[in-house]
């Protein structure tokens, strides 16, 4: 892609609406635009961004045995009704009418349609266990959407729905949600850590929260320092086996760490004095299992092993795409921009003519672009006629992990200068040399 031809509405200005640096960057950086209050459209660079994040939960959700599917955003209200969480929900929702003056709703969540769905179709234990899910945008009336997609109206979301015999069974779904979840947000460059939680309006016993440490966190979290020091990294892990994902939540969960809505301070006081932390937290995902409090209430069940009717253990478990974005933002950011980590960049890498119209430089830089897209890697190519100055602050705020600048002085020599975004030290190499280092890169994270 060329930046002449891109469409990216980068601001000089910081935007006076925008209280946190996730939303001032996107606006600033052309990824979004606000519609109405807490509702936003995505520009193209924010939609590349929002398509990455998409694209790893579905292979991480698949990865761990669970089916992709899609919902309605609209829904009948009669079966939120049924469940008895219609009027329970708040104001939150948002109820409306259609011409024939049927009570509808604009979905939150998906429990009822997903339990509706399956109480349709399954009717026997030997179709056990089933995960669905889908990647669907919501919508939910916040009385005071603000922080840009961090707090939106609108949003996009992952949320599955585990249907098992036993509730054994339900909690290894339970935990081999919480195992995808922490090889997701570690392939986005994330630390996110679970966190005993309140199951708010969707009820269950068992719940956690992953949380993002950040100054500008919604949630006042307390915690063991030891659990940062945790990384999942490229183990495998068969999610198949009861043990071992019981392993991997036992590693993560065992230390103190809570939101401020479970916080048991007698508890906390336990851990040594030296590893006690209390930070802000921005929420991006959460798991629950909840029983059969929808299958009871709404009749889905299966004929047991003995023959007699017995109601599913179910669970659901969401991760905020959209909001995602915001959560990369605020942790990985400087005074010039963002820092993408690599796994989620709109770009794989900015390359950057000193020089547009000198042909040797041209050449160049075409041959870069040519080069790396032929290694299946996606270049942003700026070929406009501007200042070196606002070229690399351009890249410099939309944040691409690297960057390869071309120029006649270099070019003389046969080299070009290959720049790390996150640490901003430069090297001079050959065009090839440099190529062959960012395939690298991108090849260490596929």
């Amino acid at each position: 892609m060329r930046l002449s031809r891109y469409f990216l509405p980068v601001l000089k200005e910081n935007p006076s609406e925008a209280q946190i640096v996730s939303h001032r960057l996107m606006l600033r950086a052309g990824m979004i635009k606000q519609s109405a209050a807490g509702i936003y459209s995505w520009l193209p660079l924010g939609f590349k961004v929002l398509r990455k994040i998409e694209n790893i939960v579905h292979e991480e959700q698949q990865r761990a045995g669970h089916i992709p599917m899609l919902m309605p955003t609209l829904q009948p209200a009669d079966l939120w009704k049924e469940s008895g969480r219609y009027d329970a929900y708040g104001p939150e929702m948002l109820r409306i009418k259609d011409r024939q003056d049927r009570d509808m709703l604009y979905g939150p969540t998906n429990e009822e349609m997903i339990t509706d769905i399956f109480r349709s179709h399954v009717g026997s234990y030997k179709d056990l266990p089933l995960t669905l899910y889908h990647i669907q945008w919501k919508f939910r009336d916040e009385i005071r959407p603000r922080f840009g997609v961090m707090r939106g109206r609108e949003f996009l979301m992952k949320d599955g729905y585990n249907f098992d015999l036993t509730k054994e069974d339900a909690l290894h779904a339970y935990n081999r949600h919480l195992v995808s979840y922490l090889r997701s947000y570690e392939r986005m460059g994330l630390q996110a850590i679970p966190m005993r939680a309140d199951s708010g309006p969707i009820g269950g016993d068992d719940t956690h929260e992953f949380l993002v440490l950040a100054d500008t966190g919604e949630s006042e979290v307390f915690y063991d320092s030891e659990i940062t020091d945790l990384k999942f990294g490229d183990r495998e892990i068969d999610f198949d086996s009861v043990d071992q994902c019981q392993a991997v939540l036992e590693e993560f969960t065992s230390r103190y760490a809570r939101t401020d809505e479970t916080h048991d301070a007698d508890l906390f006081a336990q851990v040594p004095a030296d590893r006690q932390r209390t930070a802000r937290g921005i929420e991006v995902g959460q798991i629950f299992y909840f029983g059969t409090k929808y299958s009871e209430a709404m009749g889905a069940t299966v004929q047991g092993p003995d023959g007699k009717s017995t109601p599913v253990h179910m669970g659901s478990h969401g991760i905020g795409v959209s909001r995602l974005l915001g959560a990369i933002i605020e942790a990985s950011h400087d005074d010039k921009g963002i820092i993408w980590p690599e796994g989620v960049t709109p770009f794989h890498v900015g390359i950057v003519n000193l020089k547009q119209g000198d042909e040797e430089a041209d050449a160049a830089c075409q041959a870069l672009y040519d080069s790396i897209t032929a290694l299946g890697l996606d270049p942003l190519y700026d070929d406009r006629n501007e200042r070196a100055g606002g070229k690399f602050a351009t890249m410099d705020l939309i944040g691409l992990p690297w960057r390869i600048t071309v120029g006649p002085r270099g070019l003389k020599n046969g080299v070009v200068e290959l720049t790390s975004r996150k640490t901003g030290e430069s090297e001079e190499m050959t065009p090839e040399a440099a190529v062959e280092k960012v395939a690298a890169i991108y090849r260490a994270i596929a």
